[in-house]
């Protein structure tokens, strides 16, 4: 059975989930807002809570949490707070879009997000709180590491491994049997067409990669 969800955040990212739960007639418990900033009208009728330690008067076992926080290169923000709840025995639920397309042979993990129109192929492996992000494609058997951001558009080809924490901007094209390293960044509408190194950065019309 579904447990009730904690929305963690209440920015953009957030309001898409949330849209994606809604439309599922998902049990959402609370989303998390800090300050006194107007809300967006997807989240009216939810109840707002001010603090991220406004989760623990709830078990573990009874709710599970959505990470609302959008993904920037270079922030580690949203990586923090899926480890701190983790670590306090908190489970993060998958959120799978209903136009996304995701093959049964393919594995998703803990806190995984799949926004609208995305494409998850067969003998694929998506680990734990990543974004496949709106329009994009991953195709068969690639290994994406946890922390991933595939921003919208961008285009895995077949047997792409990427480590921990890469962000793969709008646009970005990466063709078969690559691999990139931890710490990546690599810029809207690039295509990789050669392995790249953990912890550069990848940019500009032809590309080339400089050292964060």
């Amino acid at each position: 059975m579904n447990k009730p969800l904690i929305i963690l955040g209440a920015g953009g990212h957030a309001a898409v989930l949330v849209d994606i739960l809604r439309q599922q007639r998902r049990d959402i418990m609370a989303i998390i807002s800090p300050g006194n900033d107007v809300l967006r009208p997807v989240f009216d009728g939810l109840s707002r809570w001010h603090d991220n330690d406004d989760v623990l008067q709830c078990a573990p076992d009874e709710v599970e949490l959505v990470n609302g926080l959008g993904s920037l290169p270079g922030n580690t923000h949203r990586q923090k707070l899926y480890g701190d709840f983790v670590c306090k025995g908190y489970v993060f639920a998958k959120v799978i879009a209903d136009s996304a397309v995701i093959s049964p042979y393919a594995h998703l993990g803990d806190g995984v997000q799949v926004l609208h129109k995305a494409v998850v192929q067969a003998g694929t492996d998506i680990s734990e709180n990543t974004i496949i992000n709106t329009a994009s494609v991953v195709e068969h058997d690639c290994c994406i590491g946890a922390h991933n951001h595939l921003a919208p558009g961008s285009v895995l080809s077949g047997g792409v491994h990427t480590g921990n924490s890469v962000h793969i901007s709008t646009g970005a094209v990466v063709i078969q049997n690559i691999n990139i390293g931890d710490d990546v960044v690599i810029g809207a509408g690039v295509t990789i067409n050669k392995n790249v190194a953990e912890a550069v950065t990848v940019y500009g019309a032809r590309p080339f990669v400089k050292t964060h």
